[in-house]
């Protein structure tokens, strides 16, 4: 077994990188094969990994609702043979997403009951979500849509025209949230026409992207994407989904800051979670670690009750006392705004 500090490497690691993983940023290697190419069977994972088969065998029984998935870029960055490496345990399914604890159901924030035509729901004033995809570019063990029904949700014309049929006869509506799924596994044509028909609509003001792919897939932001996104009349904001600091290397970085070079308000929301980043140190370095990226430390959430995820929970007290932590060591600015979802609310609850 190698040492724990050990990360995968492409050209010693037992099963070798299908492309460079860590490939520039601005279209020079090929998200989209790297995406293709992600990891999926239990059993090459842990293989790779140096772990246990015993290891693979549960996954195997855990992934049975929500596949294994997880790209090649982000699996460079979990060390080898470690069990407890907290980028790991984001991404590999274990028995315990298969106990049924009370409190934990399928829809835990109330998407069901807020969709308001095939693609588009809408929760709070002003604002809408679409389900612009069914499709991510990693399978996280603790999403909150981890039981969506995507097939029901997504238009049945691809181009969408139905939502947008409705967010056009909205006045009320100024901002559009693009969701999924990931927004930006969408090509670089097919986004940008969806942002080019947004702009169309007079009342929306703001696009706002929400996605994961620039952490876990940095080769996503590629020029066309940029340009897409900084010639719009409407003013993009990119929320990233970022947990431990560890997940933000240099190519990382380099596609962060491109987006802020273009205009972009760019932010980060993260999930407290057990064993990942449930301690003062990995929360203070994370929100330093995205200052460095030009990013900021937005919203912690509180993990959303989602069946399959409850050993994640970490204890409200908890999470309460973490950012009074927070708040004595950094800048107001650089502590993220620690809050839950409850459905059927008008607004995220903030706990401390």
């Amino acid at each position: 077994m190698l040492p724990a500090s050990s990360s995968v490497n492409p050209r010693s690691s037992a099963a070798p990188l299908p492309c460079e993983s860590a490939g520039t940023v601005a279209g020079s290697s090929d998200w989209q094969t790297e995406l293709n190419t992600a990891i999926r069977d239990p059993h090459h994972l842990c293989h790779v990994l140096r772990l246990p088969t015993s290891w693979a065998n549960a996954a195997v029984r855990a992934s049975r609702h929500v596949p294994l998935l997880v790209p090649w870029s982000y699996l460079s960055r979990i060390r080898v043979g470690d069990p407890g490496d907290p980028l790991l345990r984001q991404i590999l399914p274990i028995d315990e997403e298969l106990r049924e604890v009370r409190g934990f159901t399928a829809d835990p924030v109330g998407d069901t009951s807020s969709k308001r035509t095939a693609g588009l729901l809408q929760k709070y004033s002003g604002r809408a979500l679409m389900i612009t995809a069914g499709a991510c570019a990693v399978h996280c063990r603790f999403c909150f849509r981890r039981h969506f029904a995507y097939q029901e949700a997504l238009p049945a014309d691809a181009s969408g025209e139905f939502a947008l049929a409705e967010i056009a006869a909205d006045t009320s509506l100024e901002e559009i949230v693009l969701s999924g799924g990931d927004p930006f596994v969408l090509p670089d044509d097919r986004l940008a026409k969806l942002l080019v028909q947004l702009s169309q609509v007079p009342h929306i003001k703001r696009v706002r992207i929400h996605t994961r792919l620039p952490i876990m897939i940095p080769q996503r932001v590629t020029g066309e994407l940029l340009d897409g996104l900084s010639g719009l009349r409407l003013d993009p904001v990119v929320v990233v989904h970022c947990n431990h600091p560890s997940e933000l290397d240099g190519h990382v970085r380099t596609a962060l800051v491109s987006l802020v070079a273009r205009g972009i308000l760019v932010f980060n929301q993260s999930v407290l979670l057990r064993g990942v980043n449930d301690d003062f140190a990995t929360l203070a370095a994370l929100s330093r670690r995205l200052l460095e990226c030009r990013v900021v430390p937005y919203y912690l959430h509180q993990l959303d009750r989602v069946a399959g995820a409850a050993h994640f929970e970490v204890p409200v007290e908890r999470g309460r006392q973490l950012i009074r932590q927070l708040r004595d060591a950094l800048p107001g600015y650089a502590v993220p705004r620690y809050v839950r979802e409850n459905a059927g609310e008008a607004s995220k609850t903030p706990l401390a």
